[in-house]
């Protein structure tokens, strides 16, 4: 800077200090007087209108028609999770039955080469349930479906349903067995529900792939699913993988030699990432890859959680390797044991496995194998990729030789079986384990294929007990997994074991894995989530499925501190225990953070690895239960709800609760309260839950009186009055307001409601902000509301909040009227309407703007003041006024990538001889078919192959939408400082500006320089609403992995595990034979592709 510069700026300086230019702008102390005014007269304001201490007095008048219980947490969470126990006991009873059963059919079973034609009957789960399909084809029968409340879809219990992966040919000789055996598992499952009507999917799934379920229900219902390309294989999911084997610690080695180059290369990169797809949450991993050095392929030193997050950032790492140099198996077995022996890490402490991806090799690396692995602990497998000439013995002697096995992927169709068949080795401890090893497991939750919402499964092995013959006559007992038998527990049907409403809006219960993660929260929602947020996240599905767990950590659910740290890690641990802290807490619209107190208070779940807590306030550690009698029909409150009788007491809305067994909830409230009203009339009251429904009446008849009050006394400024309870009752005045109320009228899901309760001021709320399909705001005012205190017997509880809904013009002329200076011949003279040089707002707690001086400011009510005037915001945020907190969400669904991949090649466990080829009656059957959709299916999608990232349920990104992690930023008042001031420099310019809290109220009063008199400053926005993440570094955390506890139990080792050596039988067409086999199929080359839900 010049010296005229400098003589310049200290000219200016010089003038704001001795008052001659600094004299324009309102002192600190003359800006307390304007915000105490303002604050007065918006208190009174409300104090009148809301007549909050009126209710106070009504429930203190009526304390005869209702007592004050006490919410015990202890006995609440014993009996909850008693509850629980209870349930997940009579699933895993079900579950035992099944497996044993399966096992019985199996030994019995006699295997055959041929069929008759009308010997197989079973309902394929993907035929069209509109069209005559089953008529004309061979094996189907075709259900009567009807319409299942339980299931929320077209079931039939008269049958079963099978599910065949579209690249496994339904009419081989190992289908046609699987479907005759398991047929005989219809009457367990029927038997089942007989015994437990309760019961939703059962379903046993094959180590063949297929599925059959129970009851029967199509695969997708077109009347309701768009078209989707169905890729789903059970041996795939989750809970099948967790059920099949146990935990892992896998190290992936990637052969990088100069001679694993071009399609060679490309084959190692997708068959690793579905290695990665067989991996599930309680196994760990890392991928590296190696010439005559090894190298990390992600940031990871060591093995980490196969998470969805870890996962994916070590397949588009993968996606990076080049081939170059010469292969020295020494090295990279050296580091790969190095690695799964370190102690000082997080890991499986179960299964110890290398993967090995090569083109083949001369070398044994037969040493460094003899060194580390003398034991056999390390299980190897081998791959050999790629269609060469190498040999391939010595990879082959590295997998037999250490209880692993050997693969060939010559070419795509090969990947996906050749990928997961490992498990079937793993399960072999298992299976010769026995009874030690039939142990039911419950999985992550996860969103139902079958759309019942979010469920946890449970899990069971079954097992094979033939006993084999080996070459000396002598029976050997078989050591092969027939699959895994599961059964789904909807969280809905836990959520009713924890009573909701007798803890208060912000009370609530969750319980937690032993990874830490939540199978109930109120957080835990991402398809309601996704559907309430549509308008304000557009790129974003109002339902999704996701493919992955649903897999929300405890601290990721809340906001996470110190002590969560520590209540997770003993709730991990089984433990028990309670205790009280200061938290923060996000609100409900997930736009505002409050502060608040809560206890914890958890135990365990006996008999499962979940924990359960309940997580109260200070204001819910009580309740009110009315004692009205049990004549309902006789109350006189239930008057004054009917829809006759708004003009009168207000638009009433009554929150859409389970009051009553048949009485069917409706979002249409009008609809909603004349059912009530009707089904109150003509039933008794064992019909429904009095306890509920007098809670409903009582607020209702309370809040009545309020309304009369109201009727009696007008009041300026506002455009409604209303109150709402913890009973359900929320009352709008007047009838007019009432009828375009946009707030949640289910209380316990409301974000102001939920505010008010932990704030003892009053809570002013900004009005979503949304350009499209925006209702003025000066027609619809700016909400205000309080919670309702009451004591009795030295009990505090908040019952109810009141509120009005201030009018903005009114508002905004007692707003500048406050501010004025009489006889003012200043160039500043208050908050005058548009005045070109100041700008005067009033910004909320989170820092959405309320009201303004400047008329197009006040266009943009609700809007984030970081976007308004970027520059004001910053300086705020720097000066301490406002904190801010980032959160991410993981359970958000966004537009894919332009660049993304799709999944990689399909599997078959179907893949002709010679024989079959040379023969002209094979090539006119359906099993060739079978073949040429798969090769066709590869020929259509060619960038299979470059698959960054392969899944079950990947399809092209024109049609669905995919998982995505997205962070929001919430800000808030950090201290209790009442005034502020600074200057905003912008280099040849600057601003002013005095900012003053307005006590009693979540409100901030900021007077400045206006905006447009300094433009010089950097306008980037600071944002706030949702956007798309990647969320925390996963390198970051990886190093500081998150306490979790694996399983008690473990199989990964049995003396009689016998060696498995043979090549594994499935091999791709020489390339020659593949081009006779196209040119002579060329007549049918039509794909079709099955069609089911994600």
């Amino acid at each position: 800077m010049d010296t005229c510069m400098v003589r310049a700026w200290l000219f200016w300086a010089l003038l704001w200090q001795d008052g001659s230019f600094a004299s324009q702008f309102p002192t600190q102390l003359m800006i307390k007087d304007w915000v105490d005014q303002m604050q007065k007269e918006l208190v009174t304001l409300a104090d009148m209108a809301t007549a909050g201490k009126s209710l106070t007095e009504i429930f203190q008048k009526n304390q005869h028609l209702y007592t004050v219980e006490q919410n015990d947490a202890e006995e609440l969470v014993a009996r909850a999770a008693t509850k629980i126990e209870q349930l997940l006991l009579k699933r895993a009873a079900a579950l035992e039955k099944l497996a044993t059963a399966a096992e019985n059919f199996q030994i019995k079973y006699q295997w055959k080469d041929e069929f008759e034609d009308d010997e197989i009957a079973y309902y394929n789960a993907k035929d069209n349930v509109d069209a005559n399909e089953t008529e004309r084809r061979k094996y189907r029968i075709r259900p009567d479906f009807k319409e299942d409340p339980s299931f929320k879809r077209l079931t039939d219990h008269n049958h079963t349903a099978v599910h065949i992966p579209t690249d496994i040919y339904d009419g081989s000789n190992i289908v046609l067995n699987e479907l005759n055996w398991t047929e005989e598992l219809e009457e367990v499952f029927r038997k089942n529900r007989e015994d437990d009507p309760t019961l939703l999917w059962q379903v046993f799934g094959s180590a063949t792939g297929l599925a059959r379920y129970y009851p029967a229900s199509p695969w997708m219902d077109a009347r309701k699913t768009p078209s989707k390309i169905d890729l789903y294989d059970v041996r795939r999911r989750p809970w099948y993988i967790q059920g099949a084997a146990s935990p892992k610690d896998m190290l992936i080695l990637v052969d990088a030699s100069g001679s694993v180059s071009g399609l060679t290369l490309k084959l190692i990169r997708t068959s690793v990432s579905e290695m990665l797809e067989t991996l599930s949450d309680d196994d760990y991993v890392n991928v590296v890859y190696f010439n005559t050095r090894v190298k990390k392929t992600a940031c990871f030193d060591h093995l980490v959680q196969a998470n969805v997050r870890n996962k994916k950032l070590l397949k588009d790492a993968v996606q990076n390797i080049s081939a170059k140099g010469i292969t020295n198996y020494t090295k990279g077995f050296e580091f790969a044991f190095e690695q799964l022996s370190a102690t000082n890490v997080s890991r499986a402490n179960c299964n110890k496995i290398i993967m090995l991806f090569t083109d083949g090799g001369e070398e044994r690396a037969q040493a460094i194998l003899e060194k580390y692995n003398a034991d056999k602990k390390v299980r190897i497998f081998t791959f050999s990729v790629g269609q060469h000439n190498y040999d391939k013995g010595p990879i082959q002697w590295m997998a037999c030789s250490n209880k692993g096995y050997f693969y060939e992927i010559p070419s795509i169709g090969a990947i996906r079986i050749n990928t997961q068949e490992y498990l079937d080795v793993l399960g072999r401890p298992m299976v010769l384990a026995d009874k030690q090893a039939k142990q039911v497991q419950w999985t992550n939750v996860y969103l139902d294929a079958l759309e019942l919402g979010l469920v946890i499964t449970g899990t069971l092995p079954v097992f094979n007990k033939t006993r084999t013959k080996d070459d000396r006559n002598s029976k050997h007992q078989n050591q092969l997994i027939l699959g895994v038998m599961g059964i789904d527990v909807s969280l809905d049907d836990i959520k009713k074991l924890t009573p909701r409403f007798t803890i208060g809006p912000n009370g609530y219960y969750f319980a937690i894995d032993p990874n830490g993660y939540v199978l109930l929260h109120p957080n835990l929602q991402p398809k309601t989530r996704i559907r309430n947020r549509k308008l304000r996240l557009r790129n974003k599905y109002a339902v999704t499925f996701h493919e992955e767990p649903v897999t929300l950590d405890f601290l990721d659910a809340e906001l996470e501190n110190d002590i969560k740290v520590e209540i997770r890690k003993m709730m991990i641990d089984g433990e028990t225990g309670e205790l009280t802290i200061h938290t923060l807490v996000k609100s409900q619209d997930e736009r505002y953070i409050d502060r608040g107190i809560r206890t914890y208070t958890w135990a365990p779940v006996n008999g499962t690895d979940y924990s359960l807590a309940l997580v109260l306030p200070k204001y819910s550690e009580h309740f009110i239960q009315a004692k009205l009698g049990n004549d309902m029909k006789q109350a006189m409150s239930m008057e004054t709800i009917q829809l006759e009788r708004f003009d009168e007491y207000g638009y009433t809305y009554i929150a859409p609760r389970e009051y009553c067994k048949e009485l069917k909830l409706s979002l249409n409230n009008t609809q909603f309260l004349l059912d009530f009203s009707q089904y109150i009339d003509r039933n008794t009251p064992d019909a429904c839950n009095v306890s509920l429904v007098n809670r409903l009446i009582l607020d209702a008849g309370l809040t009545a009186e309020l309304v009369k009050l109201w009727n009696e006394q007008a009041v300026d400024g506002i455009v409604a009055r209303f109150v709402a309870t913890d009973g359900g009752i929320t009352r709008v005045y007047p009838r007019s307001a009432g009828e375009d109320w946009i707030e949640n009228p289910e209380t316990y899901e409301s974000s102001f409601y939920k505010r008010a309760l932990d704030n003892d001021i009053y809570i002013f709320t900004a009005p979503s902000f949304n350009t499209e399909n925006r209702e003025s705001v000066t027609d619809s005012g700016i909400l205000v509301s309080k919670a309702v205190e009451l004591t009795i017997d030295k009990v505090t509880l908040k019952p109810a909040v009141v509120g009005v809904k201030l009018n903005v013009s009114y508002w905004m002329s007692s707003f500048m009227n406050a501010t004025l200076k009489l006889n003012c011949k200043d160039e500043i003279c208050g908050c005058l309407r548009n005045d070109k040089h100041v700008d005067c707002v009033i910004l909320d707690d989170g820092g959405f703007l309320l009201m303004s001086n400047q008329d197009e400011y006040i266009s943009l009510i609700g809007q984030f003041f970081g976007e308004v005037d970027p520059v004001l915001m910053n300086n705020l945020v720097n000066n301490s006024l406002y904190s801010f907190n980032k959160t991410y969400d993981y359970q958000s669904v966004c537009d894919p990538e332009k660049d993304s991949k799709a999944a990689a090649g399909r599997r078959s466990i179907y893949v002709p001889t010679i024989a079959d080829l040379l023969s002209i009656g094979w090539w006119a059957s359906s099993a060739a078919w079978s073949l040429i959709q798969q090769l066709l299916f590869g020929s259509m999608f060619p960038n299979l192959l470059q698959a960054a990232e392969s899944t079950d349920e990947d399809i092209p990104d024109a049609m669905f939408k995919e998982s995505c992690i997205t962070e929001q930023t919430q800000y808030f008042f950090d201290n209790d400082d009442r005034s502020y001031s600074g200057v905003l420099d912008c280099g040849n310019c600057s601003r002013m500006y005095r900012a003053e809290m307005l006590p009693n109220t979540n409100l901030v009063f900021l007077i400045t320089d206006a905006k447009a008199t300094c433009l010089s400053c950097d306008p980037r926005p600071l944002r706030q609403a949702e956007q798309p993440s990647e969320g925390p570094d996963p390198c970051e955390l990886a190093q500081n992995p998150r306490y979790r506890k694996g399983p008690d139990v473990c199989f990964d080792n049995n003396e009689n595990d016998e060696p498995l050596c043979p090549v594994s039988k499935d091999s791709a067409l020489c390339p020659k034979l593949l081009l006779l086999f196209l040119v002579l199929m060329s007549w049918r080359m039509i794909l079709t592709v099955e069609e089911g839900p994600v």
